[in-house]
């Protein structure tokens, strides 16, 4: 064995519990997720499997056996694909806390209308006007906060509104 081929123990020790990770991550996925995904069929079988499998020592074993077919295969192509499924809720998140932002704003600004409307010309302004308007109202009555809600959807279909326009 040539010295440029040695891998430690270690290391391969590493990249088997990375490859059992992914295999998790399969596991975690629905049967028509993983179908979609063009999985070899020794994996995808042992990955349904797994999935039925409920008692701790049988799972484990079986997501060994996962990381076993995955050391066979080149999972680039796999955690390329988990990764893009992640990506849009990452997306979406990062939406989520934008429109929690400027729902915040516009609360706390009076200015903060007319910049909303600068970047969100197609929203409903005058409708959003008035959520802010019964939304300050119903805070100061110390009511539930309905309108609260309701000014978040507003501003949160402007914002996924934008955002798939710009896709």
């Amino acid at each position: 064995m040539e010295e440029d081929d040695f891998i430690s123990k270690t290391r391969r020790k590493r990249e088997s519990h990375d490859l059992q990770k992914v295999g998790a991550a399969l596991v975690d996925l629905s049967t028509d997720r993983l179908d979609r995904m063009g999985l070899p069929e020794k994996l995808l079988d042992a990955v349904k499997a797994c999935q039925g499998i409920t008692r701790h020592e049988a799972r484990r074993r079986q997501m060994q056996y996962i990381g076993k077919i995955m050391r066979e295969l080149d999972p680039g192509p796999i955690v390329e694909q988990l990764n893009s499924l992640q990506s849009p809720s990452r997306q979406q998140t990062a939406l989520f806390h934008l429109s929690e932002k400027w729902r915040d704003e516009l609360l706390a600004d009076p200015q903060a209308i007319l910049r909303f409307e600068r970047e969100f010309p197609h929203a409903d302004n005058h409708k959003l006007r008035a959520l802010i308007e019964a939304t300050r109202a119903e805070r100061v009555a110390k009511r539930a906060p309905k309108h609260f809600r309701e000014l978040f959807h507003a501003v949160n279909a402007a914002v996924l509104e934008q955002a798939a326009g710009q896709s």
